[in-house]
């Protein structure tokens, strides 16, 4: 298990340094540098101006160059310096990182506290409405699109009946942890709705595989009784692909959070990326992407733990002996 572990933490290290490379590749072949952009705010700068500026911050320079020099930076601590905030990337990271941390996390116990029962239940009642209303509901979750999703809840609970904040930010003057979590109502339930739908699905054939064993129809045969067989039997073994569907789902939470985060007007990793990107600052958008390569790597990485402590043959078929 160890073993097996470490070779995926390695793999995962040589996918973020891929990652970065291209990252870096693509903003930089972005029309404009900061150079120009300083230049086209001063109409007294001159060409010899222009040229020692991009000395001065390296631009002249091939870019693979560049890519050195920021990578050993990197490796420093030091992401360097935000020309939209004017402070170092750092600084201005943390607590837009902080706030879409509190709105992942929420959305994704949320997720696995619908998903999971509801794909339990369409199991058990295989064929009937119940079930067929589920899986409907699965399906309608996974081809609304997020930023429709935000659009239409903003449009009912905040315009038509007024009982939510439209914005994900408390009102002036209401601080208070109740404000703050009424804010998040509408986009927790945009990210979590989606993800439920998805939760359901996987969870209900893995479910249904499960329930079709032989080793339930002996529980039953023994007397045991169908909660028991559902939450003692079916839940544990239906759990390991799931697993893995959910610990994917979270990394695949960031994307979504761009969108719903744009959407809300909330002040989190998401808006930093577009407001970075459309700012042409391009040590913030950066850090902001390689951190967005960062948390999927992490959730891919998750993943195969999470399914070799559920499934010890995955460990040994792995080349590492089963706990």
């Amino acid at each position: 298990m160890i073993r097996h572990a470490g070779l995926r933490a390695l793999q995962g290290l040589l996918v973020l340094l891929f990652a970065s490379f291209a990252i870096y590749m693509l903003l930089g072949a972005m029309p404009g540098d900061p150079v120009d952009l300083m230049a086209s705010g001063n109409p007294n700068i001159t060409p010899a101006d222009i040229q020692r500026l991009r000395e001065l911050h390296g631009v002249d320079r091939p870019i693979v160059e560049r890519y050195g020099e920021w990578l050993g930076a990197l490796l420093r601590g030091d992401l360097g310096y935000s020309r939209m905030f004017a402070r170092p990337v750092l600084e201005t990271l943390a607590p837009y990182l902080a706030n879409t941390a509190a709105l992942m996390l929420a959305a994704f116990a949320l997720a696995l506290a619908l998903g999971l029962p509801l794909g339990l239940l369409a199991a058990a009642r295989r064929g009937s409405l119940v079930d067929a209303a589920i899986n409907g509901f699965a399906f309608l979750s996974a081809a609304i699109p997020t930023f429709w999703l935000g659009l239409l809840l903003i449009v009912v609970f905040s315009v038509v009946l007024g009982w939510l904040p439209a914005s994900a930010l408390p009102p002036p003057g209401e601080d208070g942890f109740l404000a703050r979590a009424q804010a998040l109502i509408l986009p927790v339930a945009t990210l979590a709705v989606v993800e439920a739908g998805e939760y359901a699905r996987h969870m209900r054939a893995a479910a249904r595989e499960a329930l079709a064993q032989d080793w339930i129809r002996t529980a039953r045969a023994k007397g045991a009784s169908e909660l028991r067989v559902l939450f003692g039997h079916v839940l544990r073994n239906a759990l390991v692909p799931v697993a893995t569907v959910a610990a994917l789902g979270f990394g695949g939470l960031f994307s979504g959070a761009l969108v719903t985060e744009t959407i809300f007007a909330y002040p989190g990793m998401g808006k930093l990326i577009y407001d970075a990107v459309m700012a042409s600052d391009f040590n913030l958008a950066l850090a902001c992407l390689l951190m967005a390569a960062l948390l999927v790597v992490a959730a891919n990485f998750a993943a195969d733990v999470v399914h070799a402590l559920l499934d010890p043959r995955v460990g040994a078929a792995r080349g590492g002996p089963a706990p």
